[in-house]
């Protein structure tokens, strides 16, 4: 590909595509979630046991992170796409059709798969559209269709559910017909990017030797790991908190829970902006100092209301450091291995994903449901220090 071909304004039809179908590969990630008090009550589950439905998935994630990340750099962004948007569709139907809650996982661990094949995809395609300068930018928008996915997903079992009367088997067989829509647009894409784009609009050609696992890289992932881990603790139970804790109703559980990330539609993009001007890890110091805080003034506000409102305000500035987060592991990883770089950073997340839910069901099981957001916030913190003072960028 030509560098004139490549010297576009942000809003491409590549990133576009990108950032539509980031949209889509999220809508599931968090539907199941939404809907564990109705699925609890439905197959009389207990904590432990939404607890492991929670963790498979993110087990199936955390074994393929690796291979997919290599497939993507050995056959391009666009095939692993396609394969992984294909693999939403069978995990759709299959879950409109569940019986039992062995199907239910299986459904959800297929696109809990399409997540984890698309992700090193999608942002090695991204980062190497724009050139250092431009890619918080880039990143943030990309990151505004993840976070609208996540946010879609348990906003939509909230009115299909509550508005329209739909059963949650209907939820999953709905969304099925926009990731075919998706699976269509990546089908019209022409051509991908090779290799990173340069200051000066031309395309790096020289062949990068260096290790991707530098110390930094090490020490990021380390604290991507910690920071996981505590997110998918508070994450995984909220639903749960907010209607036997908060007293709120299961509809409006969801429609608060889908919430925090629908704001994430206006931070990553404006986090992107910041980080691009200030610098990404100033700038993501930053932003996740301001959600701890709102975290920890949510857990001891005594009103509903305040809660609520604390919380969203904790995911904003979460989605806040997005874009930076994003950037920082492509300045960490040599662009022909950008594939296996992001492969690499959301596994600790997926690996985080398998044990989290099953420790914090234990912990709310002894302790209190209340006590998972107390746990949580104090490895937030151990995974901020270990960022400030291990990861040179």
């Amino acid at each position: 590909m030509k560098a004139s071909q490549r010297s576009v304004g942000i809003l491409s039809y590549g990133l576009i595509v990108m950032t539509v179908t980031h949209t889509l590969t999220h809508v599931f990630q968090r539907i199941h979630l939404a809907l564990f008090p109705t699925i609890r009550r439905e197959f009389d589950l207990s904590l432990q046991q939404l607890g492991v439905i929670a963790a498979i998935p993110f087990l199936c994630q955390a074994l393929l992170g690796i291979p997919t990340g290599l497939l993507s750099d050995r056959f391009g962004s666009k095939r692993m796409i396609i394969v992984s948007f294909t693999l939403a569709i069978l995990g759709s139907l299959l879950a409109s059709q569940t019986i039992n809650p062995e199907m239910l996982t299986v459904a959800v661990s297929l696109v809990y798969i399409n997540t984890v094949m698309y992700h090193p995809a999608s942002y090695s395609f991204t980062t190497r559209m724009f050139a250092p300068r431009d890619r918080s930018k880039a990143l943030g928008i990309h990151g505004a269709g993840g976070t609208l996915g996540m946010a879609l997903g348990p906003i939509s079992v909230s009115i299909l559910m509550g508005i329209f009367a739909f059963g949650w088997r209907q939820v999953y067989l709905f969304w099925a017909f926009p990731i075919l829509l998706g699976l269509v647009a990546v089908l019209r894409l022409r051509s991908e990017p090779t290799g990173d784009l340069k200051e000066d609009g031309e395309i790096g050609g020289k062949v990068e030797e260096c290790s991707i696992l530098t110390s930094s890289m090490i020490l990021f992932l380390f604290y991507t790991g910690l920071r996981n881990m505590a997110a998918q603790m508070i994450e995984v139970f909220l639903p749960i908190y907010l209607v036997e804790n908060r007293g709120l109703g299961e509809t409006l559980a969801s429609l608060v829970f889908g919430s925090s990330s629908l704001l994430g539609l206006v931070a990553a993009p404006i986090g992107g902006a910041v980080a691009s001007r200030l610098g990404e890890k100033r700038w993501l110091m930053a932003s996740l100092g301001m959600a701890y805080l709102c975290l920890g003034a949510a857990v001891i506000s005594p009103g509903v209301a305040g809660f609520v409102i604390l919380y969203l305000a904790y995911g904003f500035c979460n989605t806040l450091g997005m874009a930076a987060n994003s950037a920082i592991v492509a300045s960490l990883s040599p662009s022909r291995r950008r594939g296996l770089g992001y492969s690499l950073f959301f596994l600790p997340g997926e690996v985080m994903g398998v044990v989290a839910p099953v420790i914090a069901a234990y912990i709310a099981s002894g302790f209190g449901l209340t006590s998972i957001f107390i746990i949580g916030l104090a490895i937030y913190l151990g995974g901020l220090a270990v960022l400030k003072m291990g990861v040179k960028v």
